[in-house]
């Protein structure tokens, strides 16, 4: 993970802040949050933060009936009130789930489903979508 860097510029007073974070299996994600404080205006001077483009965007490669069917089943195992909003992002730690909550998920899945998940590739399910989008290319190569 790269050094944040911070700098100050007395004339312009310009703050920049900027960081790289490192996740695992991905590059580095990089930001800056830079905020402009006017000349000795008053006593409080404003801030202003510039808001920085996304650069990537997370998206479900996974049939919404498949993920419908998941987040159900999450539900379920969890035990989770039927009005409580689980979707594709939704990561299972936000929901509270520890490692064997998730085991029991994974089986739970299979179950269901009529498939069989390899241990290394239930160990990379973070979110409801991971594990529909798992489900679906499961399906998909056994019915080829």
């Amino acid at each position: 993970m790269a050094a944040p860097v911070a700098t100050a510029v007395a004339r312009s007073s310009v703050l920049t802040y900027s960081s790289a974070l490192r996740v695992q299996g991905m590059d580095a994600v990089s930001f800056r949050v830079s905020a402009s404080f006017p000349r000795l205006r008053a006593s409080f001077p404003s801030i202003r933060v510039q808001r920085i483009p996304r650069r990537f965007q997370v998206s479900c490669s996974a049939k919404q009936e498949t993920i419908e069917k998941v987040c159900e089943i999450v539900k379920g195992q969890l035990a989770l009130p039927e009005d409580s909003t689980v979707t594709g992002e939704t990561k299972f730690v936000d929901l509270g789930a520890d490692s064997l909550d998730t085991v029991e998920i994974v089986m739970g899945l299979e179950e269901a489903f009529q498939i069989s998940v390899d241990e290394s590739s239930a160990q990379e399910i973070q979110t409801v979508g991971d594990a529909a989008a798992l489900i679906d290319k499961l399906i998909a190569d056994k019915d080829a």
